[in-house]
C-alpha cells in the first residue's frame, strides 16, 4: 500500500456532509411513499369518480411497473455515478409529481403512480443510500443507519403536513407543490453539494489514523450476475421482500386491524408514533452493529421482530400491548432498512453495488404491492385479521433462519 496526498482528496465532500445530503434526499422520497400517497386516497376517489378498488388496482400496477425499472436505475448508478443520477432522478421525479396533478382518469392516474413509485419509492431512495454506501468508509453501517433513520422520520411526518395542505389547497395544488419542492431540494444537492464527488472505484482513498492510504474496498468486487448466484444475495433480498410485503400490509390495514382488537380509529392511527420512534432507534443501533457484526445477524433480528409483531397483534388491547406492537413493528422496519445497503456492500463490494441493489430494489419495492392485497384476502376468507397473521407469522422466521445459515460468499 502506498501513501497518497492529493489536494483533490481534501476538497471532496466530508463524510458527515455526504450523510446530511443523503438524509435530505431520503426525506424527499416521501411523495412517492405509501404513507404520503394515502393522504390523497379519498380526495382522488371523490374528484375522479372512481372506486376504491380501481384506485388500489392502479396503485398496485404503478408499484409493480415502477419496481421493474430498478435494475436499469442500478446499472446507471454504476455507469454514471451518484451525482448525475441525483440530478436526473430529481428532475424526473419533480416533473412526474407536477404531471400527476393533472390526472383526469384512472388511466392517467395509474401512469402517474408508475412515475412516483419508480422515482420516489425506488430510484431516489436507491441513489440516496448508494451515495452513503459508496462514498463513506468509516463506520459505514452507522452512517447508513443515520440516513435511513432521518429518511424514515421525514416520511412519517409527511402525511401530517400533507393532510393540512390538501385540506386547504386541494390535491392538484399539493401535487405541484411537492414537485417544485423536489426540484428545489434534490436537484441542487446534485448540482452544488455533490459537485466534487469522485467517481467510485474498487480501490478507494480513505483516511486512516496512520495517514491517507489506498486500500482495497473488498477482496472481490462482485458483478450483479455473480452476486445473484449466491445464497447470501437472496437471503438479503428475501428479508427486504418479506418486510416490504408484511409491513405494508399491516400499515395499510392498521385502522381496521387494530380496530378489531378494540382500539378506536384515533388510537390505531396514533400507533404510527411508536413505530416511527422505534424505527429511528433501530436504524441507528442495527446500522452501527453492521460495522462489527456480520450483517446477516441484523437481517435475522429484523425478521424475528416482524414475526413477533404479528403475534403481538393477536393479543393487542388498548394501552401497553398496543404500544408494544408499535415498537416491535417499528424496530423490524428500521432494522431492515438500516442493514440492507450495508449488507450488500459488505458481502459484494461497491464496484457494482448499484446494479446489485437495483435487482434487490425491484424485489423489495415490488413486494409492497402485494401486502395490502394478501392481508385483505386473508381477512375476507377467514373473517378476521388474526387468522391471516397466524398464517404469515412463520414466514419471517424462515427468512431469519435462511439468513443465519446462508454461507458468506467466497471472495477467492
Amino acid at each position: 500500500m502506498s501513501s497518497v496526498t492529493s489536494p483533490d482528496l481534501q476538497q471532496r465532500p466530508r463524510q458527515s456532509a455526504i450523510v446530511v445530503w443523503a438524509s435530505v434526499a431520503a426525506v424527499m422520497t416521501a411523495p412517492g411513499q405509501t404513507a404520503a400517497v394515502s393522504v390523497f386516497t379519498d380526495p382522488l376517489i371523490a374528484s375522479l369518480g372512481i372506486s376504491r378498488t380501481e384506485l388500489s388496482t392502479g396503485y398496485l400496477i404503478g408499484t409493480l411497473l415502477g419496481a421493474a425499472a430498478m435494475p436499469w436505475v442500478g446499472r446507471a448508478l454504476d455507469r454514471y455515478g451518484v451525482r448525475p443520477m441525483m440530478i436526473g432522478v430529481g428532475l424526473t421525479f419533480g416533473a412526474v409529481l407536477i404531471g400527476i396533478g393533472f390526472a383526469t382518469s384512472i388511466f392517467t392516474l395509474t401512469v402517474g403512480f408508475v412515475g412516483i413509485r419508480m422515482c420516489g419509492q425506488g430510484a431516489l431512495g436507491l441513489v440516496a443510500t448508494t451515495l452513503v454506501a459508496v462514498h463513506t468508509t468509516n463506520r459505514r453501517g452507522l452512517m447508513l443507519g443515520i440516513t435511513a433513520g432521518v429518511g424514515s422520520a421525514g416520511v412519517s411526518m409527511a402525511p401530517l403536513i400533507l393532510e393540512q395542505l390538501v385540506s386547504q389547497y386541494g390535491i392538484q395544488t399539493v401535487w405541484i407543490i411537492e414537485g417544485l419542492a423536489v426540484w428545489c431540494v434534490v436537484v441542487p444537492i446534485g448540482i452544488v453539494a455533490l459537485r466534487r464527488l469522485p467517481r467510485p472505484t474498487a480501490s478507494l482513498e480513505i483516511p486512516l489514523a496512520t495517514g491517507n492510504l489506498t486500500v482495497a474496498a473488498s477482496p472481490k468486487q462482485w458483478t450483479a450476475r455473480e452476486a445473484s448466484r449466491t445464497a447470501m444475495f437472496w437471503a438479503i433480498a428475501a428479508g427486504l421482500a418479506t418486510s416490504g410485503m408484511v409491513t405494508t400490509g399491516l400499515n395499510f390495514h392498521q385502522i381496521a386491524l387494530l380496530g378489531e382488537r378494540g382500539l378506536s380509529a384515533t388510537e390505531a392511527a396514533a400507533n404510527f408514533i411508536p413505530q416511527t420512534a422505534a424505527a429511528l432507534v433501530a436504524t441507528l443501533v442495527i446500522g452501527a452493529s453492521a460495522d462489527f457484526v456480520a450483517p446477516k445477524v441484523g437481517i435475522a433480528i429484523a425478521m424475528v421482530a416482524l414475526s413477533g409483531a404479528m403475534v403481538t397483534a393477536l393479543v393487542v388491547t388498548p394501552g401497553v400491548t398496543a404500544l408494544g406492537y408499535g415498537l416491535i413493528l417499528g424496530l423490524s422496519g428500521g432494522a431492515i432498512r438500516a442493514i440492507e445497503a450495508a449488507a450488500y456492500a459488505h458481502y459484494f463490494g461497491i464496484a457494482h453495488i448499484g446494479a446489485i441493489r437495483g435487482i434487490a430494489a425491484t424485489i423489495g419495492v415490488g413486494s409492497t404491492a402485494f401486502g395490502p392485497l394478501a392481508v385483505a384476502l386473508g381477512n375476507d376468507n377467514f373473517g378476521s385479521y388474526g387468522a391471516t397473521l397466524l398464517i404469515l407469522a412463520p414466514l419471517p422466521l424462515a427468512v431469519a433462519a435462511f439468513a443465519l445459515f446462508a454461507p458468506a460468499p467466497r471472495t477467492a
